[in-house]
């Protein structure tokens, strides 16, 4: 047989007599404790077993029921214990000031026994269902909580699985993927304090943002091997058909969004990465030659970031450049292909930028 675990209430009265009628009527369905003061009620409330149900005596000596129930209200690990205030006082004015403070019930000496049995279970089983259906929310919000958890990480894993397909067709790129999501996550916190860009960079913006980084170049797989893998330099046409990475990599990105009921933020942001990353602040730039805040934050925040592991990284055209050249060449793309207040940002921040790419550098091929 199971052992049945009784339910404990604190009775406080500062009466020998009143405690042991209460104790009396009680003790046989419930495990009993007693104070005969407020303070000694305040040290046993916070102790185990801890009362299910305090019936609180109000006219006591030094401090008066009111006074306890105060300090109970006041303790996180006694302010949900119902109280229920036993009094001589039987004025409605009384009970009603009982009531108010917030006991959740109120009951008058002399006792009638079958009364006070009555409303002590009807209170008890009140905590048991208050105290169910806390537990039952506790496990629900862990259980959405670990949901939401494993939805993030089956997003991003899609995400970087389709980056890392992009990235099959340009095997050059390396660790391409992992140092600009890390830039763009970086300046974006840098720039949170901006007030230019303060309302846009919140915290789930600029998280979504990291996330969405990955898939700006995966219009890639649309431009044939010829040109993608091709060891020089492009022809004007060649180029012209490289170009169209940046549209392409929109359009797949639109598609995915036609597939689901109602707007993804992530989505939303992928696809202006991927469509404007090559936007450039003085209109130059493709697909649309946008100009200056025409251009999406996120976008600019990206171009900045492709840009700069372009430069540092080998190619097999090129060879990877130091970080003082990288650096020049940023400042002297202020206002011209870079957002000049992002390019303050990221130079005053250079040497943070410089640390992500020494972390996940390209290894030294063969």
């Amino acid at each position: 047989m199971p052992e049945i675990t009784l339910q404990t209430i604190l009775i406080v009265d500062d009466s020998p007599e009143n405690l042991t009628v209460l104790s009396e009527l009680l003790q046989p369905i419930y495990r009993v404790r007693v104070a005969t003061s407020g303070r000694k009620a305040l040290r046993i409330a916070g102790t185990a077993p801890c009362p299910d149900l305090i019936m609180l005596d109000v006219m006591m000596p030094g401090m008066d029921g009111y006074q306890v129930f105060e300090h109970l209200r006041a303790d996180p690990s006694t302010q949900d214990i119902p109280v229920i205030f036993v009094t001589a006082m039987d004025s409605t004015e009384a009970e009603l000031h009982g009531l108010d403070v917030g006991a959740v019930d109120y009951i008058t000496k002399p006792i009638v026994p079958p009364v006070v049995l009555a409303r002590v279970h009807t209170q008890l089983e009140l905590k048991q269902a208050r105290d169910w259906l806390r537990d039952e929310n506790c496990y629900l919000e862990a259980e959405i909580a670990k949901r939401m958890a494993e939805n993030e990480l089956i997003q991003e894993v899609s995400i970087r699985a389709l980056a890392h397909l992009a990235e099959t067709r340009d095997p050059e790129t390396g660790n391409h993927i992992l140092r600009t999501q890390g830039y763009v996550q970086q300046l974006a916190q840098k720039l949170q304090t901006h007030p230019l860009f303060s309302a846009t960079l919140n915290d789930r913006y600029i998280q979504l943002l990291a996330r969405s980084a990955p898939l700006h170049d995966i219009g890639k797989v649309g431009i044939p091997d010829a040109i993608l893998q091709k060891p020089g330099k492009l022809t004007p046409e060649e180029w012209e058909i490289m170009k169209t990475h940046a549209r392409l990599g929109a359009v797949a990105i639109e598609e995915a969004e036609r597939d689901v009921e109602r707007p993804v933020v992530f989505l939303t942001l992928a696809k202006e990465i991927a469509h404007r990353h090559h936007e450039k602040w003085d209109g130059s730039g493709y697909p649309d030659g946008l100009a200056g805040e025409a251009i999406p934050v996120s976008a600019r925040i990206m171009a900045l970031a492709d840009v700069f592991d372009a430069l540092i990284s080998r190619r097999v055209y090129k060879e990877p450049m130091s970080y003082d050249e990288v650096r020049s060449i940023i400042a002297a793309g202020r206002g011209r292909h870079f957002d000049p207040d992002m390019v303050d940002a990221f130079l005053t921040h250079f040497s943070v930028f410089c640390d992500i790419a020494d972390r996940h550098r390209d290894p030294i091929p063969d």
